[in-house]
């Protein structure tokens, strides 16, 4: 199956829904799951850039997960079409797949959880959400053991990072939910988001979901089927309804509270910059860092400030989990601190003005 829609729109976002339209309607549940356990589990909006989702499949499986299917870094056609099976997908890409997360808990009552594998804290946090979902002993036990080797295994060399990054500024321009993400990662390294935006987000994914009914649905109707289902009478969700509603309040089940609540007083948060909004941002703020995409990258470095791509780590990674940390801080240590950039005159610079 080819899906070939993810530019079509006015954003990348309407290609993702149109995508997650075909993946309902003409692969999920067409096939079924071998040997199915309490502890089978999606992986939702994980595209294994760098190899991220290497790092974090072992780590969920030593703890006792069995990953069903991945939307869709390093997924399979056959795994995709048994995702109906799961008893749980984690969300990791908010607005890129949400739409499957929703058609799937509601035809095949599948409940979706919102997490991040960015940064130690929030790697322990999510893990932890996951285990009080389970609510099982031994999935407890193994995520603490777990959380406290790899936290003791990685301390000290992050924090001989973060002592050097201490107190540097960055700017983050991203989609899906990199900004949030990054901005969590970039706190515990000490530093602080001066600007972070995204470039194919809607208001939930900065105000958090609670906006929905009071978003008015853009005119795509004419490429785009908002499809809702029924539930299938054939499947029996793992979870009651009143566990359901327990899980919301304690863990945040399906919800997602957006960028929005992660800024601190000051930081700028911008929607969809063009070109001219980032430089002049750029050289009134004069970030240390700037996180971006390939196409954006050049425009920082032309200023003399550094630049990482957080899109594709510029051929570095894997970024998540425990170890990731330590990958993340060393190439944002490179990039800051190369002798090279005594050599590039920012242009807001005057002759022999340092």
């Amino acid at each position: 199956m080819c899906i070939r829609d993810r530019y079509r729109g006015v954003s990348q976002s309407a290609g993702h829904h149109i995508a997650s339209n075909a993946l309902m309607e003409n692969l999920i549940g067409t096939e079924d799951i071998k040997n199915p356990t309490p502890f089978d589990i999606n992986i939702f909006g994980e595209y294994n850039i760098g190899g991220d989702l290497w790092e974090i499949k072992p780590i969920l499986e030593k703890i006792g997960y069995r990953i069903v299917s991945t939307f869709t870094g390093d997924g399979s056609f056959h795994k995709l079409a048994q995702a109906h099976r799961a008893k749980l997908s984690i969300l990791l890409c908010h607005r890129s797949i949400n739409y499957t997360n929703r058609m799937m808990e509601e035809k095949y009552g599948i409940p979706w959880l919102k997490v991040n594998y960015i940064g130690t804290k929030a790697t322990e946090k999510s893990l932890k959400k996951m285990a009080e979902f389970f609510d099982d002993p031994e999935i407890t036990r193994k995520t603490e053991e777990i959380i406290a080797e790899e936290t003791a295994k990685y301390r000290d060399e992050i924090e001989k990072y973060r002592k050097k990054l201490q107190g540097k500024t960055a700017f983050i321009y991203a989609g899906g939910s990199r900004s949030h993400h990054y901005t969590n990662l970039f706190e515990e390294l000490g530093m602080k988001v001066v600007v972070a935006g995204y470039q194919f987000a809607h208001r939930d994914d900065y105000e958090g979901r609670q906006i929905i009914p009071h978003m008015q649905e853009k005119a795509l109707g004419s490429i785009l089927e908002d499809i809702h289902y029924e539930k299938d009478e054939n499947v029996k969700p793992a979870v009651s309804p009143e566990r359901i509603e327990e899980l919301k309040k304690k863990i945040g089940l399906m919800d997602y509270e957006g960028l929005f609540p992660e800024m601190k007083d000051g930081t700028i948060v911008i929607d969809d910059l063009n070109h001219h909004e980032t430089e002049a941002l750029l050289k009134t703020l004069k970030p240390d860092i700037f996180c971006s995409g390939i196409k954006d990258k050049y425009w920082a470095q032309k200023h003399g400030i550094p630049s990482r791509q957080i899109h594709s780590y510029d051929y570095s990674g894997r970024y998540t989990g425990f170890s990731g940390v330590v990958n993340f801080a060393r190439d944002i240590d490179m990039a800051m601190h190369s002798p090279t950039w005594r050599f590039i005159r920012p242009p807001w610079k005057g002759e022999g003005e340092e």
